[in-house]
Order: C-alpha cells, then sequence, then structure tokens
C-alpha cells in the first residue's frame, strides 16, 4: 500500500487488491451506521422556503454525534442567512457554513429535530462517504508525443523505451485517455495495458474519519461473510 495524497476529507492510496473485493468494499460504505437527522418539527417558518424544503436541507446536513439518538433545535430570528452552525443540541454540524435559509428583518425560525442511526442504502443523508478505484495503467505511445504530452499532464509519470514512451497512469488524477487521445488524433493506436495495482480514493462527508470509513466498510461486510 502507497499513500499517494491526504486532506481533511479525501484519502488516495495504491494497493494490490482484486477489483471485486474493492467494488465490494465501496458498495458496503452504504452499510455503515451513521446518525442523521429523522424528524423535523418547524413551529414557525418566516423564510420564503415550504416547511418541506427545510425539513429536506437540514436532513443532508452531516452530523457528528456519540448516540445513535438525539434531539437538535434551531432558534433564530435574526436577520441574513440562518447557517448550520445555528443547529444546536444532541450531535455537531461538521460544516458551520453550509446556508439553510434567509430571514429578513422581524422574521423568524422555529424547529426541533429528533435523530436516528441509519445506513446509505437507505437514505443519503446516512451515507458517510464515497469510494472509487482504478487499475493503475501503462500506456506505450510514439516518443514524438512527449512533449505535448508533457504539456498537458505536467507531472505524468514518463519513462523512455527506444523510440517510445511509457507512461505509468499512478497519479491522483486518471491521465491514461487524454494521453491516448493525444496519439489517436495523429491517427495512431497506443498500445494500453492494466496491472492489478489499483488507485482508490476515499471522500468523506465529515461524519466518521477517512480511515475509518475503510475499517468499518470492511467490518460491514466481514459481518456478512460471517453471517453466511
Amino acid at each position: 500500500m502507497k499513500l499517494i495524497k491526504k486532506k481533511t476529507d479525501k484519502l488516495i492510496f495504491s494497493a494490490e487488491v482484486d477489483n471485486s473485493l474493492a467494488n465490494a468494499i465501496r458498495r458496503y460504505i452504504s452499510q455503515i451506521p451513521i446518525v442523521a437527522v429523522d424528524e423535523v418539527e418547524i413551529s414557525k417558518n418566516d423564510s420564503a422556503l415550504y416547511d418541506e424544503t427545510l425539513a429536506h436541507r437540514i436532513g443532508l446536513i452531516p452530523l457528528k454525534a456519540k448516540k445513535q439518538t438525539g434531539k437538535i433545535k434551531l432558534d433564530s430570528k435574526k436577520e441574513g442567512i440562518v447557517y448550520s452552525g445555528e443547529l444546536k443540541g444532541d450531535a455537531e454540524v461538521v460544516y458551520d457554513k453550509i446556508p439553510i435559509t434567509l430571514l429578513d428583518k422581524g422574521q423568524e425560525l422555529e424547529i426541533k429535530a429528533t435523530l436516528k442511526s441509519g445506513r446509505g442504502f437507505e437514505h443519503a443523508k446516512f451515507s458517510p462517504g464515497l469510494m472509487f478505484f482504478r487499475n493503475i495503467a501503462e500506456l506505450k505511445i510514439d516518443k514524438k508525443f512527449k512533449d505535448k504530452i508533457k504539456k498537458i499532464c505536467p507531472n505524468a509519470n514518463i519513462k523512455e523505451s527506444g523510440n517510445q514512451i511509457i507512461i505509468i497512469d499512478d497519479g491522483e488524477e486518471e491521465i491514461s485517455d487524454v494521453c491516448a487521445g493525444i496519439a489517436e488524433k495523429a491517427g495512431e493506436k497506443p498500445e494500453m495495458k492494466e496491472n492489478s495495482e489499483l488507485i482508490i480514493k476515499l471522500e468523506s462527508f465529515g461524519q466518521i474519519s477517512l480511515e475509518a470509513l475503510f475499517e468499518k466498510s470492511i467490518d460491514e461486510l466481514r459481518k456478512d461473510f460471517h453471517a453466511v
């Protein structure tokens, strides 16, 4: 396993993993229990948005919660944008600058919501993140295309081999299609092969860490294997 890039909400690495196993891990992210808003009670809504629209927006706000149930509320009378950070209670919002609605002078908004644990296959609000993967590819094309490829893809991993160059597509962004397109436009067909190593990209919505996203997905997959 080789780390390619890590940010707060994104992790990219390469690993020797079978495609079918990687796909199973990707699918089982939707089986990870996540806490989100279940029901919304709107006592006062002077904003221009319908109650249903407000409830939908609040339901999709990512939350961090220590318990599987709880309550949060929002009581705002200030003029301007109402942000997710104004939600208070048994859970912490992941991003406190998500706009919920806009209030004019003298308008009010009073909301109470209950929380529950659910899974992404039930509703998108319970989804903790996403996973993508692709095979590392090697592309062989004529050496005359090297300068053009370096101009379009300056970070490309290029090796020379006689009259050809070998482009190893093993980075953060997929470039094999772009490089192949350069040769194909000139009427030449590049040689491409994929190896067994994968580039895996994880993106978290913030309810759990990137490491936990991967580990918990494997745990849920393992549970189903043991149940068979």
